[in-house]
């Protein structure tokens, strides 16, 4: 389950961030919020901090664009995730 969370993160991440101005980009956001409620909640901040260490290296090293605007999706999942 993991691998395919974080591949559908890597497609919804890549799009919204080489395509911001397409209306498609509130629903792919609005996923990236629904997945991280996923990964909290099976595995916790340190599923997240995980999760979002390997996207963010993959985007950056694929398409040499940073991920990190999205880290506030996750926020209110847990007090110690605040972005």
């Amino acid at each position: 389950m993991d691998m395919m969370l974080e591949e559908e993160l890597i497609d919804l991440m890549t799009f919204c961030l080489q395509a911001p101005e397409l209306p498609e980009v509130d629903e792919k956001r609005k996923r990236i919020a629904e997945i991280g409620r996923e990964i909290f909640e099976d595995g916790g901040i340190d599923a997240l901090e995980n999760f979002f260490s390997v996207l963010k290296n993959r985007i950056t090293e694929e398409i040499k664009k940073d991920p990190s605007e999205f880290r506030p999706l996750w926020n209110g999942l847990t007090e110690e995730w605040k972005f």
